[in-house]
């Protein structure tokens, strides 16, 4: 456990509702969900198949739109933000990883690191220069030309990670990301990544399956009938 100052929250969720049609049924996800992030917390999400955790992160994420409530990410609210000033918000403060890394197959390991932040219009050189010290960080020095399908799982979800930290978010989502890695590779990516959150003071939201990988955070939530819950 690691003290966490008394900060503004790097990301709010108040009262959050999402339901999906299915012909004559609403399927309600989310009923009423609450979630306040500060800076340099770690906090997991775990629950059962189903429960809706992925949609939770999409809708914190500004990927979704809930229903009903609030998000906030760095004090500037998702629900007053049009579709071009929601990608500014997820390229410039969200990193995200997802379980399938959805590298750019074409693309090399560095190429698919920049990418966020050339989006960002930020400068080539600059951007060259941080993906690579990223890549080198985790391990990757050697690997920077070498495309998807010439790496393991585990090298591709470490580019994932990179690409994820590029533009230097506040905040970062990861839905389940060792689902499809072997016990001793997803340990390795886990610590990479919380070695990262640490030692630049970001933010992690982390859904995961893995009772072992949630009790590392500082914070364990359990998302039972819609709404979130301590412990």
């Amino acid at each position: 456990m690691t003290n966490v100052p008394d900060t503004p929250p790097v990301l709010e969720g108040v009262g959050l509702w999402k339901e999906y049609h299915d012909g004559s049924r609403n399927l309600g996800v989310l009923r009423g969900a609450d979630l306040s992030v500060r800076r340099g917390e770690i906090v997991s999400i775990v629950g059962t198949s189903g429960a809706g955790k992925s949609t939770l992160l999409h809708v914190l994420g500004a990927l979704d739109r809930p229903n009903q409530g609030v998000v906030r990410v760095a004090g500037q609210e998702l629900s007053r933000m049009g579709k071009r000033e929601l990608a500014t918000i997820r390229n410039r403060h969200i990193g995200f990883i997802f379980q399938f890394h959805h590298l750019l197959a074409e693309f090399t390991a560095l190429e698919n690191v920049m990418a966020p932040g050339l989006i960002a219009r930020r400068a080539e050189p600059e951007v060259r220069q941080q993906a690579t010290g990223l890549l080198e960080r985790l391990g990757l020095g050697e690997r920077l030309t070498h495309r998807p399908s010439q790496l393991s799982g585990g090298e591709q979800q470490r580019v994932a990670l990179a690409r994820a930290l590029v533009n230097g978010p506040s905040l970062i989502l990861a839905d389940e990301p060792t689902g499809n890695l072997d016990t001793t590779t997803a340990a390795t990516v886990i610590d990479l990544l919380w070695d990262e959150v640490r030692q630049e003071n970001r933010s992690l939201i982390l859904v995961t399956h893995d009772p072992d990988i949630a009790a590392k955070a500082d914070r364990q939530l359990k998302l039972r009938d819609g709404k979130l819950q301590e412990g």
